[in-house]
Protein backbone atom coordinates (compact mmCIF):
# COMPACT_ATOMS: atom_id res chain seq x y z
CA UNK A 1 0.00 0.00 0.00
CA UNK A 2 1.83 3.29 -0.80
CA UNK A 3 1.27 6.12 1.44
CA UNK A 4 -0.46 9.14 0.36
CA UNK A 5 1.93 12.59 0.23
CA UNK A 6 0.86 15.00 2.25
CA UNK A 7 0.95 18.76 1.11
CA UNK A 8 -1.78 21.00 2.77
CA UNK A 9 -0.09 22.37 6.20
CA UNK A 10 -3.64 21.71 8.40
CA UNK A 11 -3.15 18.33 6.80
CA UNK A 12 0.19 17.88 7.87
CA UNK A 13 -0.24 19.54 11.72
CA UNK A 14 -3.33 17.38 12.00
CA UNK A 15 -1.86 13.59 10.76
CA UNK A 16 2.09 14.64 12.29
CA UNK A 17 1.69 11.40 14.97
CA UNK A 18 4.80 12.46 16.53
CA UNK A 19 6.92 9.84 18.26
CA UNK A 20 9.56 9.80 20.28
CA UNK A 21 12.60 7.28 19.78
CA UNK A 22 14.89 5.75 22.96
CA UNK A 23 17.84 6.75 21.89
CA UNK A 24 20.20 9.73 22.70
CA UNK A 25 21.89 11.39 19.11
CA UNK A 26 24.78 14.08 19.56
CA UNK A 27 25.26 16.71 17.16
CA UNK A 28 29.17 16.75 15.88
CA UNK A 29 31.43 17.37 12.97
CA UNK A 30 34.90 17.24 12.25
CA UNK A 31 37.29 17.98 9.06
CA UNK A 32 39.60 14.82 9.66
CA UNK A 33 39.18 12.47 6.61
CA UNK A 34 39.68 9.31 9.33
CA UNK A 35 37.05 10.15 11.82
CA UNK A 36 34.77 10.99 8.85
CA UNK A 37 35.34 7.93 7.34
CA UNK A 38 34.90 5.96 10.82
CA UNK A 39 31.37 8.21 11.50
CA UNK A 40 30.01 7.54 8.20
CA UNK A 41 28.85 3.95 8.95
CA UNK A 42 26.99 4.64 11.84
CA UNK A 43 25.40 8.38 11.38
CA UNK A 44 21.64 8.85 11.11
CA UNK A 45 22.67 11.94 9.28
CA UNK A 46 25.24 13.55 7.63
CA UNK A 47 26.22 17.20 5.88
CA UNK A 48 29.01 18.19 4.31
CA UNK A 49 29.56 21.98 5.02
CA UNK A 50 32.70 24.03 4.53
CA UNK A 51 33.99 23.86 7.43
CA UNK A 52 33.76 19.75 7.95
CA UNK A 53 30.84 17.00 8.03
CA UNK A 54 28.39 17.67 10.75
CA UNK A 55 26.81 13.74 11.99
CA UNK A 56 24.23 12.92 13.72
CA UNK A 57 25.36 10.01 15.64
CA UNK A 58 24.18 8.33 18.47
CA UNK A 59 25.24 9.86 22.12
CA UNK A 60 27.25 6.21 22.28
CA UNK A 61 29.44 6.43 19.04
CA UNK A 62 29.96 9.83 19.30
CA UNK A 63 31.52 9.54 22.47
CA UNK A 64 34.17 6.31 20.89
CA UNK A 65 34.68 8.71 17.86
CA UNK A 66 35.84 11.09 21.24
CA UNK A 67 33.28 14.10 20.05
CA UNK A 68 31.71 16.21 23.11
CA UNK A 69 28.99 14.55 24.16
CA UNK A 70 27.63 17.75 26.63
CA UNK A 71 24.39 18.24 24.57
CA UNK A 72 22.40 15.13 24.09
CA UNK A 73 19.30 15.07 22.19
CA UNK A 74 16.35 13.08 21.58
CA UNK A 75 14.41 12.98 18.54
CA UNK A 76 10.72 13.00 17.75
CA UNK A 77 9.77 11.58 14.34
CA UNK A 78 6.98 12.69 12.56
CA UNK A 79 4.83 9.91 11.19
CA UNK A 80 2.96 11.92 8.73
CA UNK A 81 3.96 11.47 4.86
CA UNK A 82 4.90 14.96 3.94
CA UNK A 83 5.30 16.57 1.10
CA UNK A 84 8.84 18.08 0.33
CA UNK A 85 7.35 21.01 -1.03
CA UNK A 86 4.94 21.09 1.79
CA UNK A 87 5.38 24.33 3.77
CA UNK A 88 4.19 25.78 7.23
CA UNK A 89 4.88 22.02 9.62
CA UNK A 90 8.47 22.77 10.37
CA UNK A 91 7.91 26.12 11.43
CA UNK A 92 4.82 25.07 13.34
CA UNK A 93 6.79 22.67 15.44
CA UNK A 94 9.29 24.96 15.39
CA UNK A 95 7.41 27.88 16.90
CA UNK A 96 5.42 25.88 18.83
CA UNK A 97 8.26 24.85 21.15
CA UNK A 98 10.01 27.75 20.88
CA UNK A 99 6.60 29.11 22.69
CA UNK A 100 7.58 26.92 25.48
CA UNK A 101 11.51 27.65 25.43
CA UNK A 102 12.34 24.62 23.94
CA UNK A 103 15.21 24.84 21.38
CA UNK A 104 14.60 22.09 18.43
CA UNK A 105 16.59 21.13 14.88
CA UNK A 106 14.81 20.01 12.49
CA UNK A 107 15.68 17.58 9.98
CA UNK A 108 13.35 16.66 6.96
CA UNK A 109 14.22 13.59 5.15
CA UNK A 110 12.39 12.02 2.23
CA UNK A 111 9.57 10.57 4.41
CA UNK A 112 9.70 12.52 7.47
CA UNK A 113 10.49 15.40 9.44
CA UNK A 114 12.61 14.59 12.60
CA UNK A 115 12.67 16.74 15.69
CA UNK A 116 15.68 16.79 17.60
CA UNK A 117 15.43 18.20 21.54
CA UNK A 118 17.38 18.13 24.31
CA UNK A 119 17.14 14.73 26.65
CA UNK A 120 15.83 16.70 29.64
CA UNK A 121 12.77 18.44 28.15
CA UNK A 122 11.69 15.58 25.41
CA UNK A 123 8.87 14.23 27.26
CA UNK A 124 7.33 18.22 27.77
CA UNK A 125 8.15 17.95 23.95
CA UNK A 126 6.40 15.34 22.80
CA UNK A 127 3.30 16.17 24.93
CA UNK A 128 3.49 19.81 23.24
CA UNK A 129 3.49 18.36 19.46
CA UNK A 130 0.31 16.21 20.39
CA UNK A 131 -1.52 18.57 21.56
CA UNK A 132 -0.66 20.94 18.81
CA UNK A 133 -1.66 17.81 16.66
CA UNK A 134 -5.11 17.61 18.67
CA UNK A 135 -5.94 21.43 18.11
CA UNK A 136 -4.97 21.15 14.53
CA UNK A 137 -7.88 18.32 14.09
CA UNK A 138 -10.53 20.47 15.54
Amino acid sequence: MTKQIIRETAAMLSGMTPVLTEDEFVFCTTAHEDIIRRAAIDALASFREHEGVSFILSKSRASELGFNCDTPMRRIVLEVFSSLEGVGLTAAVATTLAAHSIPCNMVAAYHHDHVFVPTAVAEVALEILHKLQEESSR
